[in-house]
């Protein structure tokens, strides 16, 4: 009988370890701005994390543009460009970094951080703030 694959939600020490190793190599092809396409040329990108597949062959860079985040179309261009040199990324990430196989590259805009302003947010709300200091009921008259 075939053994059933188990999906873990956390990710192993292995996977953290190749996801940042990929994520310097990135950061480093990314400064030295060699890139034709226009919608890359002179942008300024921050790679925050990259989660890499268990099997290694697949992994989602996730990035934060500077000075575009106002416009989401700006945003949105510049992953469709980075999409569009992922292979590019990946041949000169197999130089960088050793691997048997070189991953798949997909590319998001990491959101992490407007959720974490947004969180932060609610939490300086005038009624949240109410609703929080209220002094909390003993549940001792049970």
């Amino acid at each position: 009988m075939p053994r059933k694959k188990t999906i873990t939600p956390h990710a192993g020490q292995r996977q953290l370890r190749v996801g940042e190793e990929l994520r310097h190599a990135l950061t480093s092809i990314l400064a030295e701005d060699r890139l034709s396409d226009p919608d890359l040329a002179g942008k300024m990108v921050t790679v925050t994390s990259v989660r890499i597949s268990p099997d290694l062959r697949n992994a989602t860079i996730f990035i934060t543009p500077f000075g575009i985040n106002q416009e989401p179309k700006a945003a949105e261009t510049l992953v469709r460009a980075l999409n569009r040199a992922a292979g590019y990324f990946r041949g000169e990430m197999a130089r960088m970094v050793e691997m048997r196989v070189s991953p798949q590259l997909r590319f998001k805009i990491d959101d992490s951080f407007e959720t974490a302003n947004r969180i932060e947010a609610l939490l300086h709300d005038p009624v949240v703030r109410a609703d929080i200091a209220k002094p909390r009921e003993d549940k001792d008259d049970e």
